[in-house]
């Protein structure tokens, strides 16, 4: 018996529509509920977003003195060789980012865009990669929220949209609440490429960077199907919780 998982042909057809119709619409602030315009976010709202520490680390954008490289990059490089982080996930950053993975916040995207082109200045890429996403979780969510943030960053970069070249094999579980290590061994073998990226310098978007074990093993898979080089754009970091 074959365990794969079909997405509802209804969902592909409206989801897309529903994203356009959203966009078109005019808006009402997401934080605050004030009409405003181009984007969802009024400008007094938009100034008050927890933005991303300036002094960060180049390659995994946790907050580091002067932007050197940060103890854990030191100690353990990751695959990915920068990333890049509009936000911090707070309050009211955090519920914008849900209300888009829940189906309702595609009105936030066209801002989003702009957001992410902007914390992407400077980065050098071949093509664009949204983070991947297991057919299971596409079926029950309808759209992967990452592609849907990818589509602008690419359209307005004109680099390729590769969405179909790696796979996400394995429906990992979620990682809150795991040590790094166990982390690691939970996503490790969660991609496959399905197309060449040799010589590629790749542009990986997503939604939210935690651990960024994901990421990593994102990466690692590129590197082995010869990206040169994988850079990860995201709307949000989480700092690490502190120890009491």
């Amino acid at each position: 018996m074959s365990n794969r998982v079909s997405v509802p042909f209804a969902q592909i057809l409206w989801r897309p529509l529903l994203a356009g119709l959203a966009r078109s619409w005019p808006h009402s602030c997401f934080v605050c509920g004030a009409r405003c315009s181009p984007f969802a976010v009024c400008s007094a709202c938009a100034d008050r977003l927890p933005l991303a520490p300036t002094q960060a680390c180049p390659q995994c954008a946790l907050p580091s003195p002067d932007g050197a490289l940060c103890g854990r990059c030191l100690q353990r490089p990751p695959h990915f060789d920068a990333t890049r982080a509009a936000f911090l996930y707070e309050t009211p950053l955090r519920e914008m980012v849900l209300a888009l993975k829940a189906g309702h916040g595609f009105a936030l995207l066209d801002y989003f865009h702009e957001i992410l082109l902007c914390a992407a200045e400077g980065i050098e890429a071949d093509c664009v990669l949204p983070m991947p996403l297991h057919t299971r979780r596409l079926a029950e969510r309808g759209f992967n929220q990452s592609l849907e943030l990818a589509r602008g960053v690419a359209r307005v970069l004109q680099r390729p949209l590769r969405y179909r070249a790696v796979l996400r094999d394995i429906d990992t579980p979620h990682l809150a609440g795991l040590r790094q290590r166990a982390r690691r061994r939970a996503v490790r073998g969660a991609f496959r490429c399905c197309e060449d990226f040799s010589g590629q310098r790749v542009l990986v978007i997503d939604d939210v960077m935690t651990s960024g074990a994901t990421l990593d093993e994102l990466a690692r898979t590129l590197k082995l199907a010869g990206a040169a080089a994988v850079s990860n754009l995201v709307l949000a970091r989480t700092l690490p919780l502190r120890r009491q």
